[in-house]
């Protein structure tokens, strides 16, 4: 915790048995594709294109892919960042679901992401609590027995998400709140149910696009989560090893520093080494607001009114013992809140424990077997201004201040355990801020979901360049995936796209 951060920092660190080949050096200086960020929407858009024969090339300004989703090692030990679950996962067998499409069209078998479902998960207010797995029906049963008035506006909200289409491209923005004060009156369900979509995927402070509202709902509540056994760093493999066979290229510490423009379009790319290529089109993956910056001219009033605020802090304690052993090991992901209201917005101070989030990665179905360590994460909303500028002396003591402070926020959710007990098993720590995102992800003021109007069709100024991932609007990694995979059918494979 008192080092340099290392988040989202991990080709250098990894061993040699996992370190993923870039391709040797090439010549090529025209692509019919190329796709800027290798996150996980940048690496489905490039399968897909390489699928149907598109010269396609990945620029990756860091040493490492997966972008907000990667992992680093520290001590010997591997860290998911970003990860605390993969949404949207259904058993097998089940049909017409995001997972489902996602492994169809990147021609991905399941049991290759050895996806393990969740135990169940909490949303853990002062005076109540709401119980949810991967079957939905547990929620129902929740809800309609804790809150019986809102029985029928409950199910009719549910109603509504089933059949709401939360994949158009040319959906108008609405406010999920005022949607949802429809059918629900009770102020503490409305932020119960808000508090986990807010969470995991919300760019707004307070509110969230109804559409954004229904993906997340559908995610987290109508679906589930899961997790590999190995976290994150499986997922990535898998999409590595696809873009490789499918004939893909990617340059890894070679970003794209300006798009120049000519004539309403990308003329070139100019790399982070001053080399100059040029692309038919160019998909961009590294945010609305970051594109527009690279742009030349650059794009300042529209990057502006367009930048994401919303950032976190996240804490992470490693133990020699299982979380079970402290009667910590029912709840795969507790949503708290400890305010009269649950009020998501960006945070005043250094950090905001009102609320937040704990996961504990040991606490999914592993069939069986289970990590060698006892992991316990906390995310909390956190102030960017208030964490960037400062000295790294004061930045360190900084973080050394409220990782305890953070870490109690989330044991008032918890069976109590001595201080001294967990003091005693505690095998490492690691924290990172606001400032580590930005550093490593170069998202503006460490927007962890970016802007908070989304481009849903992923049109920019450019006629030829276009935007996936978080600021095109489809949300989790399972959303990220599909996003680059939609972005790449509707603006470069068109008609082609079948199978």
């Amino acid at each position: 915790m008192g080092r340099a951060d290392p988040i989202f920092y991990l080709a250098a660190t990894r061993g040699a048995s996992e370190r993923i080949a870039s391709p040797p050096e090439v010549k090529d200086s025209h692509y019919d594709v190329a796709i800027i960020g290798a996150g996980m929407s940048g690496l489905a858009a490039g399968i897909r294109l390489a699928h149907f024969g598109k010269k396609v090339c990945i620029f990756e300004r860091h040493n490492a892919a997966g972008g907000l989703n990667g992992f680093y090692s520290f001590a010997g030990r591997k860290y998911d960042v970003g990860l605390h679950a993969l949404t949207n996962y259904v058993s097998p067998g089940v049909k017409g679901t995001p997972l489902g499409k996602l492994l169809r069209q990147l021609r991905i078998d399941r049991d290759e992401f050895a996806l393990c479902p969740q135990k169940q998960s909490r949303i853990a207010f002062r005076d109540c609590a709401l119980k949810f797995t991967n079957e939905f029906s547990v929620l129902d049963a929740e809800v309609v027995g804790k809150f019986p008035a809102q029985a029928a506006g409950w199910r009719a909200l549910v109603q509504l998400v089933r059949t709401y289409d939360d994949v158009a491209l040319d959906a108008q923005p609405r406010s999920a709140r005022e949607v949802v004060s429809r059918h629900l009156t009770d102020p503490l369900l409305t932020d119960m149910i808000f508090c986990p979509v807010m969470y995991y995927g919300s760019a707004q402070e307070r509110d969230m696009d109804f559409g954004q509202f229904v993906i997340m709902f559908k995610a987290l509540y109508l679906e589930g989560f899961a997790r590999p056994l190995d976290g994150v760093r499986v997922i990535l493999r898998v999409l590595l090893e696809k873009f490789r066979q499918a004939g893909g290229e990617r340059r890894m510490q070679c970003g794209v520093a300006q798009i120049k423009e000519a004539q309403g379009r990308v003329a070139q790319l100019v790399l982070d080494n001053g080399e100059e290529i040029t692309a038919s089109q160019v998909i961009s993956s590294v945010g609305f607001a970051e594109t527009m910056n690279l742009c030349v001219p650059p794009q300042t009033q529209a990057a502006a009114a367009n930048t994401g605020n919303l950032s976190f802090v996240e804490t992470i304690s490693v133990f020699r013992r299982q979380p079970a052993e402290w009667g910590w090991g029912d709840d795969t992901i507790i949503f708290f809140n400890d305010a009269e209201r649950f009020e998501y917005v960006h945070a005043r101070e250094q950090v905001d424990l009102r609320s937040g989030v704990i996961c504990f990665p040991n606490n999914f179905d592993y069939a069986g077997r289970n990590l060698s360590e006892g992991i316990f994460r906390v995310t909390c909303l956190a102030n960017y201004a208030r964490w960037a500028q400062l000295p790294e002396e004061i930045y360190q003591a900084d973080k050394q201040r409220w990782f305890p402070e953070v870490v109690r926020s989330a044991q008032r959710f918890l069976p109590v355990v001595a201080p001294e007990v967990l003091a005693e098993a505690q095998l490492a720590t690691d924290m990172f801020t606001p400032r580590t995102i930005k550093k490593f992800t170069g998202h503006l003021n460490g927007a962890i979901y970016g802007s908070p109007r989304k481009i849903r069709d992923g049109r920019t100024h450019l006629s030829n360049l276009y935007l996936c991932g978080t600021d095109q609007g489809f949300l989790g990694i399972i959303g990220a995936m599909l996003s680059g995979i939609s972005m790449a059918n509707y603006h470069v494979l068109q008609g082609s796209t079948r199978g």
